[in-house]
């Protein structure tokens, strides 16, 4: 279908493009910016006045139940969820079951893709056979099957060697190594940040140094095998500054931040509650004033929910017992939305986060609003205030700890390579 968005204030980080103009498309592919061509004629209109036009927003990392967690998503409760969002691609950690070490996997996965017809689906790779740690899983067959990266998630490996003989392999394919920073030692069995709260509530506790020594354990591999890194939801301040002094001295390092590390800390777990059960867990008022600083000196190159569907028991035990984790994909652009509205981000600044930055970290070629680029839009009404509710959640995951908070931004409609996958109704 040829499409043109019109009077819409188009943001665009990538090409430094924030204008009030029009969008035309035809045949899935973004056809201009601006005026259409002479040859052009739109068999629909969307009148975005008002409006924020942006790239689809991608999401570094989504847990979407398939295969074997059917129990608490699924790929079609999860994409209508995301495009709800304003989301238009996904990528998958490899911790399903079976873990995604093959490309059968990999396979599985893209169709039910297509069978859904929503969202972009993009797949992480195991970093080692079953993520048990001491045998390297086949690289070079996951690339040819289409994975953007690997990853060992928090599972450890048995020895610095076998990490080194991964970082090498994975460098010689030219695949990013995405790495939750964790010493598994220090981490011990601890639920929250090691902290005043942990103490007054009784929790085992996950000291900063947990992240940081990791950190410190994993980059001077980096600069030995000269291998792409990604660091995964950095949760403190120290660690992101190694992070910096890292790519200041030129090392092939990005990081990303979960938006409930910028917005929440130690203190909303203060009551015991499961919502707030993270991994990394929520930290210090420091961290977090930290982390926000980071955004806008060159620290994190994206922001993500990091989402995690769960049902409704994996919450209800006692804090220690449940389950970690955030249903975060129909919130993830309003709660950065807030960042905006507190000072803390420009819109600019906020969308290339969310968009531009992570494609580039996920190698791939949507992200942008030029010309021959795929038409992955989203259009947004910042003016649109909602109370959030989970029970309007199209995510099985019901599981978030920001229910009932006022939001302020809502996307109107979602086009995924130039089909209109969402449009919000009036009455919702």
């Amino acid at each position: 279908m040829k499409l043109s968005i019109q009077n819409g204030r188009v943001i665009d980080p990538a090409n430094k493009r924030d204008e009030i103009c029009s969008l035309h498309v035809a045949d899935g592919k973004i056809l201009a910016v601006g005026a259409a061509p002479d040859d052009f004629t739109a068999e629909r209109t969307i009148d975005a006045s008002g409006c924020l036009v942006m790239p689809g927003i991608i999401e570094l990392s989504a847990r979407l139940g398939e295969p074997g967690f059917e129990h608490k998503a699924d790929i079609q409760s999860e994409a209508q969820a995301a495009v709800s969002g304003g989301i238009t691609t996904l990528c998958c950690p490899p911790d399903t079951q079976p873990v995604i070490d093959t490309p059968g996997e990999i396979e599985f996965i893209e169709q039910r893709q297509d069978e859904v017809g929503l969202v972009k689906i993009r797949v992480m790779g195991a970093l080692t056979k079953g993520l048990k740690g001491d045998q390297l899983a086949e690289m070079a067959t996951l690339k040819e099957a289409g994975c953007v990266g690997v990853t060992n998630l928090y599972r450890p490996v048995a020895s610095a060697n076998v990490l080194r003989r991964a970082m090498e392999y994975a460098a010689s394919l030219d695949l990013t190594v995405f790495i939750y920073p964790q010493n598994h030692e220090l981490a011990d069995q601890g639920c929250v940040h090691e902290g005043s709260v942990s103490t007054r509530l009784g929790l085992p506790g996950i000291p900063e140094s947990a992240e940081t020594a990791a950190i410190g354990f994993y980059l001077p591999l980096i600069e030995q095998t000269g291998v792409r890194a990604h660091f995964c939801r950095l949760s403190t301040a120290k660690g992101m500054k190694m992070i910096r002094r890292a790519a200041y001295d030129e090392l092939p390092v990005t990081a990303d931040v979960a938006i409930h590390q910028l917005l929440l800390t130690e203190i909303d777990v203060a009551d015991f509650n499961p919502l707030c059960h993270t991994r990394p867990p929520l930290r210090s008022q420091r961290d977090k004033e930290g982390l926000q600083q980071a955004l806008t000196n060159g620290g994190i190159s994206a922001i993500c929910a990091d989402h995690t569907p769960h049902e409704l028991d994996a919450k209800l035990s006692p804090f220690q017992s449940t389950e970690p984790g955030i249903s975060g994909l129909e919130t993830l652009l309003p709660l950065t939305l807030k960042l905006v509205a507190h000072g803390q981000l420009s819109l600019c600044q906020a969308v290339a986060l969310l968009t531009a930055q992570p494609a580039t970290v996920l190698g791939l070629e949507t992200g942008r609003l030029e010309p021959g680029r795929p038409a992955d839009i989203a259009i947004v009404d910042t003016d649109a205030e909602w109370r959030c509710d989970i029970d309007a959640f199209l995510s099985r995951g019901k599981n978030t700890p920001f229910n009932r908070w006022l939001m302020q931004g809502r996307v109107t409609h979602t086009l995924v390579d130039g089909r209109v996958v969402y449009r919000r109704s009036n009455g919702e």
